[in-house]
Formats: C-alpha cells, structure tokens, sequence
C-alpha cells in the first residue's frame, strides 16, 4: 500500500520518497473519492514540506486539503499547521487566528493544549508576555496531564515555555524554576529533541549573567540538534555561543551551515515543486487517454444506436402523422358542431329576443284592431315587413362567407346593412387592403368580428355614427371600429359578449383591444398579420 510506504519512508526522514508516496496516494484515493485518506495524506505532505522549511509551499499543499477536509476531525489538525507555517514566516497575527481556530475545532481537553500552547509561544515572540503566561497557566491549572510518555511530553513544553515567558518579562527566579523543572521532566522521559528547546532557553537565560553556563547549555543543544540533523536549533546553538565571544570557529560554522541549509531547502522545493508537477501531468495524461478510450466506445455505441433510433424514428414518425390525422379530423369535427350548436344557440336567442315579441304583437295587433279599415292594414304590413326584414338580417348574419374575389364588396355590404335612419355607418379604404393575401380563414374572422361588433352596436350602443376604417402594410391589416354610444365600463365589455371576438383574433395570431368608458363611445382596434 503506497501510504505505508509513504510512512515507512517518513519514520527513515527519506523525505522527498515519503512526499513522493503520499502524493501517489492521494492520487489514488482522489479516483475512489476517499476524502478522508485525501486529506491524511496532504497534511503529511505539508508536515514534510514544514520540516524542510518549504512554509509557502506546505501552505499550498494545506489549502487543498481544506477543499476535501469535510470531516471536523482534520480541520483543527490544517489550522495548527497552517498557524506553524505563519509561526514560522513570522505572520504572527495570522498565526494566532489559525491556532485560534484550532482551539475552537478541537473536540477534547487533550486535543486543545497543543493549539493554546502554539499561541503562548506567538504571543512570547510579540512580547505579549502576560497573555502568554495566562493562557500557560490556565493549561497547567486545568490538571489535563497524566503520566503517559505524550502527556508528560506536552506537559513539560507548557512548564518549559512558562519559566521562559517568566524570564522574558523580568520575573528570574520563577522563570529558572520552570525552566529547570520542564528539563527534568524532558530528562526523566528521555525526550531528548525536546530537550533541545529547554537548553536553548537555559543558554539565553545565563547569556545575561553566567557566559560560562550560557554556553554549557548552548553546547548541549548543538550536539543534540546534530544528533537529530535540525538544522534551525543547531544555528541557534551557535549563534549564542557566537555571542558569548565564542569565536570565529563557530561564526565560520554558523556560515557553513547556513549557506548549506539554503541550498539543500531550495532544491527540497524544487523537487516538490516537480512532483506535484509530474504526477499532475501524469494525471492529466491519463485522463485524456481515458477520456479518448471512451470517446471510441461512444463513437461505436453511437453508430449502433442510430440505426436502431433511426428505424424508431421512422415508425414513430408514422404512429405521430397518423395521430395527428385523425386528431385534427376530430378536432375539426367538434369545432363543427359547436360552431353549428353556436348558430343555433344564437338564432334561437335572435328568435326569442326580437322576432317572437314582434310576432306576438303583431298577432295582437290583428285580433284588437279592424283590419278592414285602411290605416290599420298599413300599419300591418309595416309590421310584417319589419318582421321579415329582421328574418332576412338573422339569416344574412348566419350564412356562409364568400371568401373569393368578392369579399371585400361583400364585407362593405354586411357592414352597410346596418344603416337606418337613426345610424349612419361610414366606411372607410376597405379597397385599400389586398384582401387576395389574407387566408380563408382570417377572411372569415374579419367578417365575423366585425359582424359581431355591428350587432353589439344595433344592441347595446345606440349610437348615431359608425366609422370603421381599414389601412394595411406590408405585413399587417389594421381595422379601427369607432362609435359615438353610450359605451360601457371596461371591467364589464367581456360581459357584453365581446370575448368571442377576442378569441377569434388571438386565433389568427392577431390582438384585439377595446377602449370604453360610460357615455364616451366604444372604439375597437384590430391588428392581424397577412
């Protein structure tokens, strides 16, 4: 398994194949979509990157991980190393805000110590001293120490800190008391990298008062970092025992280890640099390929397919003219017969409303009056022929429309008819519209809206004049209807029934608007495409 391989590479401290491992790693796991095995294997990159002072890098490597860390339990553990890395870059302000939320992430006592103890260290190195020793006093406080080897670890790192936040702000004797006690505890659990830290705080403790004890300390740290290789703790060994007048020997090897440690971090990024590079090429690479395997399968599955739809096309085809077929013989059926059961409806409603009442008073007129006399018989044959003037006019309104060369002299007829003594329709350019451009269809609708309207006026309006004008373009006809009657409210017109008219209009893609107020006339405009 890579990340075993990875580790075991890690513990040797062979780096760039333990970087190299756990890259590979995350690779895979990024194919299973393991967030969790993702992230472990980032944070061990960023560690690494950390260790061989590449901060900038390992913060690149950690701000991918957040994009996979949607487990609570990797999140603090990002924060802290995200805090060690501006530690480090001396970010001190956003060092404290990661190690903050560190804190606020952790899930127990133990888990939190780590964090708070990082934000002392900060806070010692802004001079913040008395925040420093709060916050390491409130961990020793809180007792979250046992007697296992980690806990005794993170224990004596809290004591050692504390004795050298005392020292720092002034207070000797308590700060030489904790730094001893923090050596002896490192001493007693034989961790010997740890004691690194407390001989460096021991040597810049006695700098200011034993130069001979300053560099008893400073020795002990040097020959110790060297033991572990860290290269940090042996330049600062040396440059206290550089200080204390230890002479150009050990400025001449705090030289060459330096210049050393520069060279050797540059080329750890480099090749850091270069494997992330190369395995996302390589991942690219195998992308693509994948990608063009699959391409080759769909143009192969594609070719069958289409034989197959294209065959389901063509009967499918079929099956829908078919359908269509017959749904619109049925469609053109119903509309049919309720246009036929429309006629019927509305001549009997003409029957009912006008000629039954004429009628019956005329029958009346003939049993109450002396026929014999000849003012009488005038007066019913008035009658009568009023009568069969009203039966020729439902008649008129309900025949077929003569949509031929003769439509436009037909449709001034129609509209003509509605003269009278008391209203006068006026006509206006009906010969200018090419009427031969208009379906059969849209021709109907014409003599039918405006047959609609006229009878609407007969009703309802009693108006004296009518103007219907009509103009045309290349594209569109336009019908203004305009009279001087009593008018209606708008929220009332659809009521008066007009809104047969407006489907008719909207049917023909056309629009249809009506303009009326009480006592103000009735205008109507009409627009429709050719």
């Amino acid at each position: 398994m890579l990340q075993k391989k990875a580790t075991d590479q890690f513990q040797k401290n062979n780096y760039n194949s333990a970087f190299y491992y756990f890259n590979k790693s995350k690779i895979v796991f990024e194919n299973r979509k393991d967030s969790a095995n993702i992230v472990f294997n980032l944070i061990q990159m960023a560690n690494i990157q950390q260790i061989n002072g590449d901060y900038y890098g390992s913060k690149e490597t950690l701000t991918e991980a957040l994009q996979y860390s949607a487990n609570d339990h990797f999140t603090p553990v990002i924060n802290n190393f995200f805090g060690i890395a501006d530690k480090e870059l001396s970010l001190y302000n956003d060092a404290v805000y990661y190690y903050s939320k560190a804190v606020e992430g952790a899930k127990d006592s133990i888990s939190i110590q780590s964090p708070l103890n990082n934000i002392a260290v900060v806070y010692i190195k802004q001079k913040k001293y008395d925040q420093a020793i709060k916050i390491l006093e409130s961990i020793l406080n809180k007792n979250v120490f046992d007697d296992k080897a980690t806990s005794v670890k993170s224990k004596s790192r809290v004591i050692d800190n504390l004795g050298f936040a005392y020292f720092k702000k002034g207070m000797k004797e308590k700060g030489l008391q904790f730094l001893n006690e923090g050596l002896q505890l490192r001493i007693q659990i034989d961790d010997d990298y740890g004691c690194v830290g407390s001989y460096l705080h021991l040597a810049e403790f006695y700098s200011q008062s034993d130069i001979q004890k300053s560099n008893q300390f400073a020795q002990k740290a040097y020959e110790t970092a060297s033991k572990f290789n860290s290269v940090d703790e042996r330049l600062k060994a040396l440059s206290f025992l550089i200080s204390n007048g230890g002479g150009t020997k050990y400025a001449q090897k705090y030289i060459s280890i330096n210049d050393s440690i520069i060279s050797v971090r540059n080329n750890f990024k480099n090749k850091f640099a270069k494997i992330k590079y190369d395995s996302k090429k390589e991942k690219d690479e195998n992308q693509k390929l994948r990608l063009e395997k699959a391409e080759n399968l769909l143009s192969l599955q594609e070719a069958k397919y289409q034989r197959i739809f294209f065959i389901i096309g063509i009967l499918s085809l079929f099956f829908l003219l078919f359908y269509l077929r017959k749904f619109y013989q049925n469609r053109n059926r119903i509309e049919k017969i309720k246009t036929a059961y429309d006629t019927e409806t509305r001549i009997a409603k003409d029957i009912h409303d006008e000629l039954a009442n004429d009628v019956f008073n005329t029958i009346t007129f003939t049993q109450t009056q002396p026929l014999e006399i000849e003012n009488t018989k005038e007066t019913l044959i008035q009658k009568l022929d009023h009568i069969y003037a009203r039966v020729r006019g439902i008649s008129r309104e309900n025949n077929n429309i003569d949509t031929k060369a003769n439509f436009a002299s037909n449709l001034k007829e129609m509209l003509s008819t509605y003269n009278s003594d008391n209203t006068n329709v006026i006509i206006n350019s009906i010969e200018k519209v090419n009427w031969d451009l208009l379906d059969e269809f849209k021709k109907v609708t014409v003599h039918r809206v405006l047959q609609e309207l006229m009878v609407n006026m007969k009703k309802h309006s009693l108006a004296s004049i009518v103007v219907v004008k009509f103009e045309s373009n290349a594209k569109t006809v336009f019908i203004d209807y305009t009279d001087n009657g009593k008018g209606a409210e708008k929220n009332k017109i659809i009521k008066n029934g007009l809104q047969n008219m407006e489907n008719r209009i909207l049917a023909i893609k056309g629009t249809i608007t009506f303009d009326t107020e009480p006592n103000k006339g009735f205008k109507v405009k009409i627009t429709m495409p050719k």
